[in-house]
């Protein structure tokens, strides 16, 4: 028994790299960090952060396809997902070095990762794809920013009431209110009921001139005079 059990370990540690190195099956991804699945559109855009995605070219190698995609926060990349990428042992163990790489130069002007040539090469390929779709993505709509920096948000003043207080804040896109949000209102049924027509009346008049609400004739007195705070505080 001496004898036998120093074989048997041998034999399970000889095992243990075939386990850990076997190639799983389907589309493998990498990115930054865990996240959940990417859209894999062309571009798209994810939430108030402002960061956009782009998907590079498949190229094909001698391995297998690879396909990468790339998120821009501004024009800084902020993660790497591999879409498609060959079902081996040496892609899987360079994907993250390449990725890393990738973040670190923020180009596609990264070194190839030994034993992983073939990899590499179309990694780069597929990486600059989605770099230079950004770069057109951003030189096709440069009104975009300039849109997205002309919005404005204004607070009108605290206007106090005998139901109690009331403030208006208002959103402009250029010269155009899009939003209205009540900061303070009296806690008071026909006020929550009046507040949702109060506001749409603004987005639809694009000013204070509008009716007072009946049954909440002081809210109603309270918001127009906030409301015009708003408006004069943006003029200005």
């Amino acid at each position: 028994m001496k004898r036998v059990i120093p074989v048997l370990v041998l034999s399970v540690a000889g095992l243990i790299p075939v386990w850990r190195y076997e190639p799983s099956t389907g589309t493998t991804s990498t990115t930054e960090a865990a996240s959940t699945p990417s859209v894999s559109s062309s571009t798209s855009s994810s939430g108030s952060s402002g960061s956009t995605t782009f998907t590079g070219t498949t190229v094909a190698t001698e391995k297998g396809d690879v396909q990468v995609q790339i998120t821009y926060d501004g024009d800084k990349i902020t993660a790497v997902k591999m879409l498609k990428q060959p079902n081996h042992p040496q892609t899987t163990a360079a994907v993250p070095k390449l990725i890393a790489e990738t973040l670190t130069a923020q180009s596609a002007d990264i070194d190839t990762v030994s034993g992983a040539t073939i990899t590499s090469d179309g990694y780069r390929e597929s990486l600059q794809a989605a770099i230079d779709a950004e770069a057109a993505a951003a030189s096709a709509s440069p009104s975009a920013s300039a849109a997205a920096s002309a919005s404005q948000t204004v607070a009108g003043s605290t206007v106090a009431t005998e139901k109690g207080d009331v403030q208006v804040q208002v959103t402009f896109e250029g010269d155009k209110i899009t939003a209205v949000e009540m900061l303070k209102q009296p806690n008071h049924p026909q006020t929550t009921a009046a507040v949702p027509k109060l506001i749409a009346e603004t987005l639809t008049a694009q000013s204070a001139d509008i009716d007072a609400v009946s049954g909440a004739t002081i809210t109603s007195d309270g918001y127009k005079e906030s409301l015009q705070a708003a408006i004069d505080a943006k003029g200005a």
